[in-house]
């Protein structure tokens, strides 16, 4: 018997044959149990280790949400490849940045992304695997040597006899962040594991000490939950895991885009009990159907609705627990590079941030700028969220990042996530802003667009909002607001600054205000700022 390690396959192998015949995983119309998902992705894994791909090889996986992905994603851990995942929504550009710096071996992909590949290929010189899952697209996927995603697995063996893993093997996420081109966080899966997935203790609030326990903190019995966002991201892959390593039922959104009416289907048709969604941008339409259809669904199995990676106001919030109100709210803070870093869950400090998490030997808010930085902020002093033990090793490719990122304190290295925090005067407690790099100094006084759009959301007809700075000749920027609003409300910005004054101070209120239709949003909820920059320097929507 090979030695087990903090490695997912290794995990999931020990929790499979602990359950082999509980439901793992529903798409669609596809159901597996731990025992199916096995053995497909040791199938999977024979076909892609035929064809010369092995450890330490990229294997990119370029589809929607589908079974596909996680049998997929499991297959390159058993034989110890490295999935890259590709952004479905990226254009020429992009997708030839991440063929070229990703050192793509091998591609799992959609039929209908077959001619986006054609135009990329040659940035990708060592790609020489292909396979080709079927979407019903029809696309022709012959052009590019693709083999058949089910044709290949049914050829190869369901065994699993594979070679011992490692702790550090490496999954690389690619994030695109709100600026430049994507970025590859590389995680090796002991960090990643205890860093993002709580340890295996998500559930028990006790994490393994050795890999042997995975067994011992499995739910029993199971629970479900859906992942709402695409499996391209981060937020909606760690939670797939946390799931499966604790024996439950992981749903996934097979629609193509997310409509209020057909995820609540899925919630009352599976029985779901958890709801995992990535910020305001999928509370709107989930909140908005479930007002726009009182009674429809019967919804009691849900006891839980998380939030990571993106803003989860305290007005959506709110409006949950009109509708669920004995389900337990969480707002989760983190990020690509950082994992989960603690979660507020709606009890943060009167007037302050986004939310407050407890300072730890491993969390901490580090000063960047002036005298004796880089070092350990003092109680009351602002600084950035920071995270050091269980972290990344770094960017894919680009030395000078990491050194920015990953940077040396008193002898630890420590993630600089980017958000600006405060360590309160208690010297224990936390406040959370936002990101830093978005920062809007007017007049010399910082204000963190994320507290403001907590602020306006809290109108009740503002659907949407970004705040972004714009330039201002007496104040060196200001604050800009582009909006969307229920029905087509028209909106004065008087209406919008009196509203927004209760909830924050006056200097932070929007000076200037847009309507848009919609909000430029990434496909994982993630503020568009770039869009709403160029939206409103355009005077588009203006507001007299």
């Amino acid at each position: 018997m090979t030695t087990k390690h903090f490695n997912i396959a290794d995990l999931f192998e020990m929790v499979a044959d602990a359950a082999p015949e509980r439901e793992a995983l529903i798409c669609g119309d596809h159901r597996d149990t731990f025992a199916s998902l096995e053995e497909r992705a040791n199938r999977l894994a024979h076909y892609l280790s035929s064809q010369g791909l092995g450890a330490g090889d990229h294997v990119g996986l370029y589809m929607y949400n589908c079974n596909e992905y996680l049998e997929a994603m499991l297959a390159c851990f058993k034989i110890r490849a490295v999935p890259i995942n590709v952004n479905y929504r990226y254009v020429d550009d992009e997708l030839l940045y991440i063929f070229d710096n990703a050192d793509m071996s091998g591609l799992i992909h959609h039929r209908e992304f077959s001619p986006f590949i054609e135009k990329v290929r040659a940035a990708a010189p060592k790609l020489k695997v292909l396979v080709a899952v079927d979407d019903g697209s029809g696309v022709d996927a012959s052009s590019l040597g693709s083999a058949d995603y089910e044709k290949a697995m049914a050829g190869s063996s369901p065994k699993r006899d594979f070679a011992e893993r490692s702790d550090d093997d490496l999954f690389i996420l690619y994030t695109g962040g709100t600026t430049g081109m994507p970025k590859g966080v590389m995680w090796p899966h002991k960090a990643v594991f205890f860093a993002a997935m709580s340890g295996g203790g998500a559930f028990t609030g006790k994490p393994c000490e050795k890999p042997e326990d995975i067994v011992d903190r499995m739910m029993n019995p199971g629970i479900s939950g859906i992942a709402l966002a695409p499996l391209m991201h981060g937020a909606s892959w760690w939670y797939a895991c946390i799931m499966l390593l604790a024996g439950n039922k992981v749903v996934l959104n097979h629609h193509r885009s997310l409509k209020g009416e057909l995820v609540w289907d899925i919630v009352e048709r599976e029985k779901l009990n958890s709801v995992q969604i990535v910020g305001d941008a999928m509370a709107i339409p989930l909140l908005d159907a479930l007002k726009e259809n009182p009674g429809r669904w019967d919804l009691s199995s849900i006891f839980s609705i998380g939030s990571g990676g993106a803003v989860f106001s305290e007005a959506k919030q709110a409006e949950f627990k009109t509708h669920f109100p004995n389900c337990f709210i969480t707002n989760a803070f983190g990020s690509s590079e950082s994992g989960q870093m603690g979660a507020d869950s709606g009890q943060k400090k009167e007037g302050k941030g986004l939310g407050n998490v407890v300072k730890s030997p491993f969390m901490d808010v580090i000063v960047t700028e002036g005298e004796g930085a880089p070092r350990h902020a003092k109680p009351g002093e602002t600084g950035i969220f920071s995270r050091s033990g269980h972290i990344p090793r770094g960017y894919y490719n680009d030395p000078k990042k990491t050194a920015e990122t990953f940077i040396d304190v008193d002898g630890k290295t420590w993630l600089l996530t980017g958000d600006a925090a405060r360590l309160e005067d208690d010297g224990q407690s936390m406040t959370i802003f936002g990101r830093g790099s978005n920062c809007i100094n007017s007049g010399g006084e910082k204000i963190f667009p994320e507290e403001v759009e907590q602020a306006l959301k809290a109108h009740p007809d503002i659907y949407d909002a970004l705040v972004v700075a714009t330039p201002h000749d007496r104040w060196g920027s200001q604050v800009t607001a582009v909006i969307s609003t229920r029905n087509g409300k028209q909106l004065t910005l008087a209406e919008v600054q009196e509203k927004a004054r209760q909830h924050i101070a006056g200097y932070k209120v929007p000076r200037e205000l847009h309507i848009a239709a919609e909000i430029g949003r990434q496909p994982n909820g993630k503020p568009d700022y770039k869009w709403a920059k160029a939206f409103a320097l355009s005077k588009e929507g203006l507001v007299k």
